[in-house]
């Protein structure tokens, strides 16, 4: 289809395709832990399902509710016998949970890739109309969930773990005025998940939009009859196997659309990896991660 949407890629996907086939032998995950939050369903569900086809050994499935977390557990080892599923019900904005979740699947070893997922709308409220604690609750909960997240996963990662915030375009673009609380949220986690990567740029973390799908929270807002498309799951699931890959470390810490074509941006690879392009940055203005900012001390520049 065409891109309903401006792209730095010609070509628009709205389903998989070869190229980020979990199938694949240049994205395998054989041997790898992979950690999914929201896992039971949709997308975070999707994406464990591609890590198992790619061949990752074990697979951490975390979510509120029980019973979605056992139905996919259950469909993947059916699917995919030598793969361990791991799940816990678990609420991400709960500390003692969240950390118990995390040491109970890594063990004595280490996670390689962690998929952050989960995500909560909030109320359909205009800065304007909204009630003080139900908005920045909202807020508090999405950014809430990621610290716990990110914390968690920085005490179990692996050398050179990837991490995957799964972000929407709600953060760099004004959709509707009543998704104020979800945007801002989402811009929150963007800088909590960019200060990740910037603090330990030994590990590789990515930020997407996941397209436009069919899931129980999208349906919640009108995702997809607002568009008036719809982007089939299975494209930011195995968009996440090529993240984790080799073929996208070029990319770390970009903000990318899973329906950008992958072979379009490898191309570019060394201009994408030594620009600020599809960073979120000032505007207009080259900003990014220069020998300036770099020689910040933690208090901040001198006063000279």
């Amino acid at each position: 289809m065409a891109a309903p949407f401006p792209s730095p890629t010609k070509k628009w996907h709205s389903n998989t395709y070869p190229s980020i086939s979990p199938s694949r032998p240049e994205l395998s995950a054989k041997g790898k832990t992979v950690l999914v939050t929201g896992g039971g369903t949709g997308i975070g569900a999707e994406t464990a399902r591609s890590f198992a086809e790619a061949g990752a050994s074990r697979i951490a499935l975390l979510g509120r509710r029980e019973q979605p977390l056992l139905d996919t557990k259950a469909s993947i080892e059916k699917q995919y016998p030598g793969v361990e599923v791991f799940v816990a019900s678990t609420d991400i904005t709960n500390k003692s949970q969240v950390d118990d979740a995390f040491k109970k699947f890594a063990g004595n070893g280490k996670i390689d890739v962690v998929v952050s997922n989960a995500a909560f709308t909030g109320p359909p409220d205009t800065v304007e109309e909204a009630e003080e604690e139900r908005f920045l609750g909202a807020i508090q909960t999405n950014l809430r969930g990621a610290l716990l997240t990110a914390q968690a996963f920085l005490r179990h990662a692996s050398k050179n773990a990837v991490a995957i915030d799964v972000n929407s375009c709600a953060a760099h673009h004004n959709f509707a005025a009543a998704l104020a609380s979800y945007s801002i949220a989402k811009m929150a986690n963007f800088r909590l998940w960019n200060s990740v990567g910037f603090a330990h740029p030994e590990h590789s973390v990515f930020h997407i939009q996941p397209g436009v799908v069919d899931t129980e929270m999208n349906r919640g807002v009108g995702g997809v009859a607002a568009a008036g498309f719809e982007d089939h799951v299975s494209l930011p699931g195995n968009f996440n196997v090529w993240l984790a890959s080799p073929e996208a470390k070029f990319l770390k810490g970009k903000y990318l659309w899973a329906n950008w074509d992958v072979d379009e941006l490898k191309a570019r690879a060394q201009e994408l990896e030594s620009t600020t392009q599809l960073s979120i940055e000032l505007g207009g203005w080259p900003w990014g991660e220069s020998d300036y900012t770099r020689s910040w001390s933690f208090e901040g520049p001198s006063s000279d």
